[in-house]
């Protein structure tokens, strides 16, 4: 251990580093906080949590900082750092789905779901996702990761994300809310484009 006089660094080179090294990584964050902070949204679908759960990646990957010889492949370490984290949250999670009588009741009748009111369904279909399909849709078509990058992330085999994927698919395909008074193919193309 360095012994450290009067509040300041062992021989001034600690806090000329860290200064640097901060202010590096401040910058980082600065310039990447809103791809940053999308991919979280996408992860948890929720806001506030998607706030979480990038604070706790960046205090994360700031703790890491010096660590990181590759300035370059930040962004991947972050955003496997908040896939990590996400995944452990949610498998801490308790079940609060309680079976009962009586469905909720449903949405009534809308317009063609145009623009903004469209993205708004598409995450609640995708909210209705299980939370592993969730996350492997967000990966695949919001990341733009392949299949075996899904399945190293998520530590699968590339066999599950494949099939995974297809059943997310074709769940939502099949989704009431997305094609309410349109056939499956205009509907669901619309989506995927």
């Amino acid at each position: 251990m360095v012994a450290v006089a009067d509040g300041g660094a062992a021989y001034g080179e600690v806090t000329g580093e860290r200064n640097c090294s901060e202010a590096e990584f401040t910058a980082y964050v600065q310039e990447r906080r809103a791809s940053l902070y999308a991919t979280a949204y996408h992860l948890t679908g929720d806001r506030f949590e998607a706030e979480d759960l990038l604070q706790s990646a960046l205090f994360s990957t700031y703790r890491a900082w010096e660590r990181i010889s590759d300035k370059a492949a930040v962004g991947g370490y972050l955003r496997r750092t908040m896939t990590n984290l996400h995944i452990s949250a949610w498998r801490r999670r308790k079940l609060n789905e309680y079976p009962t009588e009586e469905l909720p009741e449903t949405v009534g009748e809308t317009d063609a779901m145009r623009g903004t009111e469209l993205r708004a369904v598409l995450w609640q279909a995708l909210a209705r996702l299980p939370e592993l399909q969730r996350t492997m849709l967000v990966l695949r078509y919001y990341e733009g990761r392949t299949d075996p990058e899904i399945a190293e992330i998520l530590d699968i085999s590339v066999g599950t994300v494949k099939s995974s994927i297809w059943r997310s698919l074709r769940r939502m395909r099949e989704d009431e809310v997305l094609s309410f008074g349109r056939d499956e193919e205009e509907s669901f193309g619309e989506l995927v484009a």
